[in-house]
């Protein structure tokens, strides 16, 4: 197992990436922390990781609020004593032409998917000292790196993601924590099933140009991110790794 006994925090865990990187750690000897916002299905995750693990454990919580944050350490230092791996996960998306945006849509998405982010690598340094080092790893989006129609805000969440977790990644390398970002390509999320029913975009433009020829399915980007949470990446930190089908060899 390759994270035996580590304390692993997943935001955004009850669906889509979030819940199928949460069930990789579980199955790779985690304990497992998932906070967010959806608690039904937060409960629901809660039930299937702990048939792996019975101390896997669900924190309602928003991540844009720092009171929340200090509650999930609080819970996690009382349980386990210590964090080893955050997985920075939570987020949404706007598919809006740029001149359409609201100022409030506009801060919406920045204010969950970037500084989400970065309360979430506050509040967990100092419980990753204890443990000797740890992994944070962020979720931004080949759109850091590529331009899609209508995507201007998430796209400026998604740059500042990256920006962010290499500065990151300098700042506490001396503390032996290393700080990645995994970029993940169109990926069949209940979010992006929800766009296609909505109208907002087809399956035919969200994988027209992938090499592949295909969705990522969930399970594909939480093997990235146990890769960069394990051992086996010891000597990876500051990096962005794209997990796109080959959309960005363009």
């Amino acid at each position: 197992m390759r994270l035996k006994n580590k304390i692993a925090i997943v935001t955004g865990g009850s669906m889509g990436i979030g819940q199928a990187t949460a069930a990789r750690f579980a199955q790779e000897g985690a304990k497992v922390v998932i906070v967010d916002i959806a608690q039904s299905e937060g409960r629901e995750t809660e039930r299937m990781l702990r048939q792996y693990d019975p101390e896997c454990l669900f924190i309602p919580g928003d991540v844009t609020r720092e009171s929340d944050w200090q509650n999930v350490m609080n819970t996690v230092e009382k349980n386990y004593g210590h964090l080893d791996i955050l997985f920075n996960n939570a987020g949404t998306n706007l598919i809006k032409p740029a001149t359409e945006i609201k100022e409030e849509e506009w801060d919406r998405i920045i204010t969950l998917n970037l500084k989400g982010v970065f309360f979430g690598t506050k509040h967990s340094v100092s419980m990753m000292v204890k443990a000797g080092g740890g992994s944070i790893i962020n979720t931004a989006s080949t759109t850091a790196f590529i331009a899609l129609p209508k995507m201007s805000v998430y796209t400026a969440s998604k740059g500042g993601i990256v920006a962010l977790t290499r500065q990151l990644a300098a700042d506490y390398a001396q503390l032996n924590i290393r700080v990645n970002c995994v970029c993940p390509g169109v990926t069949l999320t209940p979010l992006v099933q929800r766009e296609m029913d909505l109208g907002l975009v087809t399956a035919e433009a969200l994988i027209h140009g992938v090499p592949l020829g295909r969705f990522a399915k969930p399970s594909e980007i939480a093997a990235a991110v146990l890769f960069l949470a394990s051992d086996d990446a010891s000597y990876v930190t500051g990096t962005a790794l794209i997990v796109d089908g080959g959309r960005t060899v363009h």
